[in-house]
């Protein structure tokens, strides 16, 4: 699926159809150059899963959890400065009470992480930006029609 996003509003209203498709357990990869709105549309859709407060990047945390109103978490990654997957392994990543995951830099733990569901790849374009939707599971399949149903 391939959308044309005007400005950050437009990046925010997909996040927020996104939160109101998603299933109960999801791992989305999110890709794209340094301010091509990864972060924006991960705060967008944690927001509109129900999350209060502040929603911090993880760039320097590396991953910040979020409770969701079902009882699981969703966890938002950045793994940009990390030089190796096996750092990955001293963050506690259990996947078994994540019902979220929100990936940037996903390469960067490749081996490391639950394999992507939905991939976001995000690019600017002239003023706004542009979103390709990939399903790279059943479970990711599914979502984008659910987000995407055909007439």
């Amino acid at each position: 699926m391939e959308l044309q996003l005007a400005d950050p509003e437009a990046t925010a209203a997909l996040g927020q159809r996104m939160a109101a498709t998603r299933p109960p357990q999801a791992v989305v990869y999110l890709r794209g150059d340094l301010g091509a709105g990864k972060s924006t549309l991960a705060r967008a859709l944690l927001r509109a899963l129900g999350v209060g407060g502040t929603i911090r990047s993880p760039t320097y945390t590396l991953v910040e959890r979020y409770p969701l109103a079902d009882g699981s978490e969703a966890w938002h990654l950045d793994l940009y400065r990390i030089a190796d997957a096996g750092e990955l392994e001293y963050l506690g990543l259990d996947a078994d009470e994540v019902g979220l995951w929100l990936v940037e830099w996903a390469e960067r733990g490749a081996g490391a992480l639950p394999r992507a569901d939905l991939v976001v790849e995000l690019a600017v374009e002239g003023d706004g930006r542009r979103a390709h939707l990939v399903p790279a599971s059943a479970v990711g399949a599914a979502w984008l029609g659910a987000l995407h149903p055909r007439a």
